[in-house]
C-alpha cells in the first residue's frame, strides 16, 4: 500500500497546480486577428476582439494610420455572509493594432461597428489624386 497526500483546498495549492501553465488572457491569445476585404471603394475589416464591450475600444486616425485599440479592466469577488473578502480576483488587459490607410483618408471617412465580439471598420480606398496640369504664371 503506497502513502497518497490528502488534497488540500487552498489558494496556495490551486496556484501551485497551475504554475507551470501559460496565462489564459483572451487579449494576449487572439491578438487583434483581422480579415481585410475589398467591397466595392472600400475596404473592410473584421477585427475579432471578443470578451471587450464597445465602450472598451477606442479608434483614431492620425498621420493615415487609423489605430484600434481595446482595454478592459475586471474585479471579481466572493464575500462571506458578514461581507468578508473570501476571494477576490483581477484581470486587465489591453491590445493595440495599427493600420496604414493612406494620408487622404479623413476621421469623418471611416465607419466602424461592433457586433458579436467582431469590430467592423469600413475605410474608403484612398483615391489617387489626378495630376496637376501645368499652368503658366503672366508675366506684368
Amino acid at each position: 500500500m503506497s502513502y497518497v497526500p490528502e488534497k488540500r483546498n487552498s489558494v496556495f495549492d490551486d496556484l501551485m497546480e497551475n504554475v507551470f501553465e501559460p496565462f489564459d488572457m483572451p487579449a494576449m491569445n487572439s491578438l487583434m486577428k483581422t480579415d481585410i476585404r475589398k467591397k466595392d471603394d472600400k475596404y473592410l475589416l473584421d477585427i475579432d476582439l471578443p470578451g471587450y464591450n464597445k465602450e472598451d475600444i477606442k479608434i483614431s486616425l492620425y498621420n493615415g494610420t487609423l489605430n484600434i485599440t481595446a482595454e478592459h479592466h475586471d474585479t471579481q469577488e466572493d464575500k462571506d455572509k458578514k461581507g468578508n473578502v473570501l476571494r477576490q480576483e483581477r484581470y486587465s488587459g489591453a491590445c493595440s493594432r495599427s493600420y496604414y490607410v493612406g494620408e487622404g483618408i479623413k476621421d469623418s471617412d471611416v465607419h466602424a461597428s461592433y457586433k458579436d465580439g467582431i469590430l467592423t471598420v469600413e475605410v474608403p480606398t484612398e483615391e489617387k489624386k489626378e495630376q496637376e496640369e501645368k499652368k503658366y504664371i503672366d508675366i506684368l
